[in-house]
């Protein structure tokens, strides 16, 4: 594999200087950091998370009180209707946009509304013309968009399978883009039958509107699928004119016939296989005009037996340019993916400094708890990766690649952030009597390393399926932060195993021959977690050395469990969903909500929010939420004052927009 970046990259090289020297003048999104705004769901097109704002600090941090709270549907947007009749969602993953004096949030309509930074208060709503009422109601988005040419500024938004441009002063949409003032994004489709769906940031990059989305059907099959089938829809990447909304060019995620990568879907399974889109959020390079993407896993999450092959370009990062949709470079990550562990969050740009060189890098943490690192301009690895055996599987009918990418840090060893693969060495030992138990109880199912495969239910081994560790949800679309001053990546991780067990598919029309008959969380003695701790962690990772610098808990977890609670024990970590918030003076991290994640276990989710010395994890200041974080934070200076706000939720709590500030 590193044979094939290294010729590939010498051909980017030439590309890449022509596109230089040649690139016209465009417009930015911009980071707008140093006037202290936050003009893209990552802060920027390069997914940093970060602002180098310094007014709150590990002195004041302590002190940092509720300035205003806005609901997923804003009071003046309901219509006197109650609040039991309206879409009002507890896993509220909204991140806002402040750009000019104002906060670009998408309610629970699936609407974009413009707040006052310093109240809360809606300034402006978007108007849905009468064709578009209930299109999206109850949708929300992760984020919005934004794009000024310095005359002409615009919220960029999809609504539904609608792609919106909206003055971004008045909220009002413009005419003359796409066809009466939007892009219908379920047009345009190879197949018949498919839709567009998506609830992801779209990306502006060099004037260009880039769009992900999902395949169908339901990319997981399980057997609550009668009709689970092998066919679906591919989820191609789109660009868009940010001005007139014209389709410019379309990406297969899927090659057809004489396209690269087409030859690694064997028996023509290209042509009926689907999904592989971009399900999370992407990043961009303004300067060289690239965006980056992470791609998702095929049709049939766990069985691949009707799609052999490596199946380019799924569980890839691919490297298009931004303005014609041409593939500059890729890495798959994961062939033949029977785990979905697909690429789930933004990749992280940065510009790196290794062993006194300077390097433009791409950093793409992972749902196995992996990260890579490369030159985002060629493709090369940062540091090796090595296709190394994994083991195969007894799934009949099943394709099992005989190797799998693991990159190495600096030191030679796997770059990991959590637990990968089970041992026995691996189970809790709290005390002699909790390992002993642990012992017992993980002997009911297979495990082995990284890369086991999924089992069939009731095998010949007795066994009730599969441990998978790490499971589905250690680090997706809330991703990774970056400090852009010290290269210091913080990437928060969920340790959460699974047992996955595979069956056949109700349903006489099903032709997918294996589902997944169970995806549960792996429960330990007194249910206890079955592995060590952490549960939820927050990772230092050097980007300069390549080495993990430091590993803190995130929450306390269930250290109260009445077998635990007199040990005396460090925090365990909380295993919720939750996203870092880098700043120039310190790095905040929530604890997740507790409704509408996966496999999540009782103790997981908490409504903790807490700040961090960037130095060394320690925590400086914890401070008491409504509800657990369900979004990524932002910050951003408005009237000479700091705030921070994050979206929060929990069971039984509609979802809302809290903000942060010092008195």
């Amino acid at each position: 594999m590193r044979a094939s970046l290294r010729l590939r990259s010498l051909g980017i090289a030439v590309v890449v200087a022509g596109v230089c020297a040649t690139a016209p003048p465009h417009a930015q999104s911009g980071s707008g950091a140093a006037a202290g705004e936050w003009r893209s769901y990552g802060a920027s097109n390069a997914s940093t998370k970060y602002a180098p704002l310094d007014q709150i600090t590990a002195v004041n941090a302590a002190s940092l009180t509720i300035a205003w709270r806005q609901s997923v549907i804003p009071e003046s947007l309901r219509g006197g209707r109650a609040a039991t009749d309206l879409p009002l969602s507890s896993n509220y993953q909204n991140t806002p946009l402040m750009v000019g004096g104002l906060l670009y949030m998408s309610t629970g309509f699936g609407t974009v509304a413009a707040l006052d930074p310093g109240t809360g208060a809606v300034v402006w709503h978007e108007q849905v013309p009468p064709r578009d009422e209930g299109v999206s109601r109850g949708v929300h988005s992760r984020g919005v968009a934004y794009w000024t040419d310095g005359r002409d500024s615009r919220i960029v938004a999809i609504r539904g399978q609608y792609l919106v441009a909206l003055n971004a002063k008045t909220g009002a949409r413009y005419a003359d883009f796409g066809a009466g003032g939007d892009v219908n994004l379920s047009e345009g489709f190879s197949r018949p039958g498919e839709a567009f769906n998506w609830r992801s940031a779209p990306l502006v990059v060099r004037d260009v509107i880039v769009v992900g989305g999902l395949g169908g059907p339901a990319g997981d099959n399980t057997t609550e699928f009668s009709t689970a089938q092998r066919e679906g829809a591919p989820a191609n990447i789109r660009g868009f004119d940010v001005r007139s909304g014209k389709l410019l060019w379309t990406f297969r995620t899927i090659p057809r016939p004489g396209e690269f990568g087409n030859d690694t879907w064997l028996n023509d399974s290209w042509s009926y296989s689907g999904d592989a889109g971009v399900w999370s959020l992407m990043s961009a390079d303004e300067e060289l005009g690239y965006v980056y993407l992470p791609v998702s896993t095929p049709t049939g999450d766990y069985y691949g037996g009707s799609r052999p092959g490596n199946n380019l370009f799924a569980e890839s990062l691919v490297c298009l340019d931004a303005r014609t949709g041409r593939r500059v470079w890729h890495f798959q990550a994961v062939h033949h993916g029977i785990w979905d562990y697909d690429f789930g969050s933004a990749p992280v740009l940065a510009d790196i400094r290794v062993n006194g060189r300077t390097i433009k890098a791409v950093a793409q943490v992972s749902k196995q708890s992996f990260l890579y690192v490369f030159d985002r301009v060629t493709g090369q690895p940062v540091w090796p990766i090595e296709e190394r055996p994994v083991p195969g599987g007894d799934v009949p009918g099943e394709w099992y690649a005989p190797t799998q990418p693991v990159p190495l840090d600096a030191h030679g060893r796997p770059f990991a952030y959590d637990q990968q693969g089970v041992t026995v060495d691996d189970l809790i030992d709290f005390t002699p009597a909790l390992r002993a138990e642990a012992t017992k109880m993980i002997g009911r199912y297979r495990y082995g390393p990284l890369f086991t495969p999924p089992s069939v239910a009731g095998g010949r081994d007795g066994k009730q399926g599969t441990i998978q560790q790490p499971g589905t949800v250690s680090t997706i679309w809330t991703g990774a932060g970056l400090d852009p001053e010290t290269n210091m990546l913080y990437v928060p991780s969920v340790h959460g195993p699974v047992v996955l067990e595979l069956a056949k598919p109700r349903g006489a029309k099903a032709n997918l021959a294996y589902v997944r008959k169970g995806l549960t969380w792996v429960e330990g003695p007194q249910g206890l977690p079955i592995f060590k701790p952490p549960y939820g962690r927050l990772v230092a990772i050097d980007l300069n050395k390549g080495e993990v610098r430091w590993t803190v808990a995130n929450g306390d977890g269930p250290r109260d469990h009445p077998a635990l609670r007199d040990l005396a024990l460090p925090s365990l970590g909380q295993p919720g969903r939750a996203a870092p918030l880098v700043t120039k003076s310190l790095v905040f991290i929530g604890e997740g909500t507790n409704d509408g994640v996966p496999h999540l276990p009782p103790y997981g989710g908490g409504k903790k929010f807490r700040a961090l010395d960037k130095s060394t994890g320690q925590v400086v200041a914890t401070l008491d939420l409504p509800g657990g974080t369900s979004g990524a934070p932002m910050t951003y200076l408005h009237n000479g004052k700091q705030y921070i706000v994050v979206a929060v939720g929990w069971k039984g709590m509609p979802g809302e927009l809290v903000a942060l500030s010092l008195p």
